[in-house]
């Protein structure tokens, strides 16, 4: 007897077994092209950044000029091989960050079709406020970044260091701060979703915005490398901004949900 789960197919695959159902052979070959698919627009990213690595590491490397002397922006290179694990490096996680909606937009593909239509309006938005805000957050780091360099070298004094990073040195930080803010901005999203499954009840975010306040400054503190009040102002403020918004959200959907109830 061939086991079956309810899961339709989604709209572009070619010929569907059934209208309705799917094989669990059939929803396994699903999801490995998705990850195929998705491995693939990462692999052509990187391969173009590969490419074009010149305009990439002008960019990449405009934070570390903003606070060297004109004309010697450089990274240092102490092994044969930092230039080319660099290179390979910046390709790999530009391709990931770039390809970043086409991988999303595959996920949803692939689970939209077991949802019910109300699950489906909800995880559309979802999956698109998490890639958004996980763009802004990086865009944000990225602009801070100068400072964040600035702080670190001069700590110490002025006179005292000259800063000359290696490939693997920078890229490394600059990856972690990049991804220190995106995964910061991700809180509403995180939010909105424990309040509509029911582990956090709106309520108690209202009543426990001052412990939360104090625990976004903590968060900030940790995931910031520099740790100035500027720094910190600049990922805390947004956050708490956006623990505001994710209990707007959380109220509103209890009101539809009550509404619908009362219906």
């Amino acid at each position: 007897m061939k086991l079956r789960i309810p899961f339709r197919k989604s709209d572009d695959d070619a010929a569907p077994v059934d209208p309705d159902e799917m094989s669990i052979i059939d929803h396994l070959q699903e999801l490995r092209s998705r990850l195929i698919r998705s491995v693939i627009a990462i692999f052509v990213v990187a391969t173009v950044i590969m490419i074009f690595n010149g305009p990439v590491f002008d960019f990449l490397l405009t934070p570390y000029c903003d606070i060297r002397p004109e004309n010697d922006c450089v990274l240092l290179a102490t092994d044969p091989l930092d230039p080319f694990n660099a290179l390979l490096m910046v390709s790999l996680y530009g391709g990931a960050i770039i390809a970043l909606p086409f991988v999303m937009y595959q996920i949803g593909k692939f689970i939209l079709p077991g949802l019910y239509p109300n699950e489906r309006k909800v995880l559309i938005p979802f999956l698109a406020a998490s890639v958004v805000l996980l763009l802004i957050g990086m865009v944000l780091a990225y602009l801070f970044m100068p400072r964040a360099l600035d702080v670190l070298v001069n700590v110490a004094g002025q006179d005292r260091f000259e800063a000359f990073f290696s490939p693997k040195q920078y890229l490394g930080f600059f990856v972690k701060m990049v991804l220190a803010f995106g995964i910061a901005f991700e809180l509403p999203v995180v939010l909105t979703f424990l309040q509509m499954v029911g582990i956090v009840q709106t309520e108690t975010l209202r009543s426990n915005r001052r412990i939360s306040f104090v625990g976004i400054v903590i968060l900030s503190a940790v995931v910031t490398p520099t740790g100035d009040p500027f720094t910190l102002l600049a990922i805390g403020g947004p956050m708490y901004v956006l623990y505001e918004v994710s209990i707007l959200i959380g109220s509103r959907l209890r009101k539809r949900r009550l509404q619908r109830a009362a219906a």
